[in-house]
């Protein structure tokens, strides 16, 4: 049973529906994500990233279809995928009257990281996102880049197998981007399995394995970074979403 959970994707949607009222956002999107696999998910907003990644990360029920992460079916198996999960999304999931020290020790005690370990794995982590001379300062005095920082630190605090990154270097600076880039590196390397959306072309292309085009719903264009130049990347974009990106 456990060789056979392995040999499967990490993350399995198929026929994945979800309406609002009587809006359809997503229209039957089948997507298979490998293990260790790092997946950039582009396209237009309103294109449905946002409510994918909702979906993935157990915070969205889909009205219709079925969704695997780690063999695991969600919605009813939502405690054991969350378990498996980092998750950078557009609210930051962060107590602003804790310091950000306070906070990343919280969620270390959330993610029953051993006790001993607990301290130095936040001060790790707020060196590795540069918010360690900020460490006893309550995130409410932060600036929005700092706050997305501290996010990130906190999606990556139990080294999860999963990593689901919404537009992550919304509010960053060039320096944190570039913390950002080497983090994320290091994740891939790791073996963690990633999907980050992004409007940056250049640096989806960079980053992932594979790009992934999604448009009105639907995954309108699938390759691996090695099949496709970025050079190419805006027009191809521009191709299939009938959108227009200067990145």
């Amino acid at each position: 049973m456990i060789d056979e959970v392995a040999a499967r994707p990490m993350i399995e949607a198929q026929k994945l529906v979800k309406i609002f009222g009587v809006n359809p956002v997503l229209r039957g999107l089948d997507l298979d994500v490998q293990r260790g696999e790092f997946l950039a998910l582009l396209g237009p907003n309103g294109s449905g990233k946002t409510t994918l990644l909702r979906i993935l990360a157990a915070l969205a029920r889909p009205t219709s279809g079925t969704v695997r992460i780690g063999g695991w079916e969600l919605p009813g198996e939502a405690d054991y995928v969350r378990a498996q999960l980092g998750v950078v999304s557009h609210m930051p999931l962060l107590y602003d009257t804790l310091t950000a020290e306070e906070n990343l020790l919280f969620f270390a005690r959330l993610y029953d990281l051993p006790r001993g370990e607990r301290r130095d794995r936040v001060h790790t982590m707020l060196r590795r996102v540069g918010l360690h001379r900020r460490a006893r300062d309550v995130v409410r005095t932060f600036s929005r880049g700092m706050v997305q920082r501290l996010a990130i630190a906190r999606a990556v605090l139990h080294d999860p197998a999963v990593l689901l990154l919404d537009e992550p270097y919304t509010g960053l600076d060039q320096d944190a981007a570039a913390l950002l880039d080497d983090l994320l590196g290091e994740v891939a390397a790791a073996g963690r399995t990633v999907i980050m959306t992004t409007h940056d072309l250049r640096r989806g292309h960079a980053l992932a394995d594979r790009i992934a085009i999604l448009s009105r719903g639907t995954i309108v264009y699938d390759v691996s970074c090695h099949a496709v130049a970025a050079a190419d990347l805006p027009g191809l974009y521009a191709d299939v979403t009938g959108a227009v990106t200067t990145r």
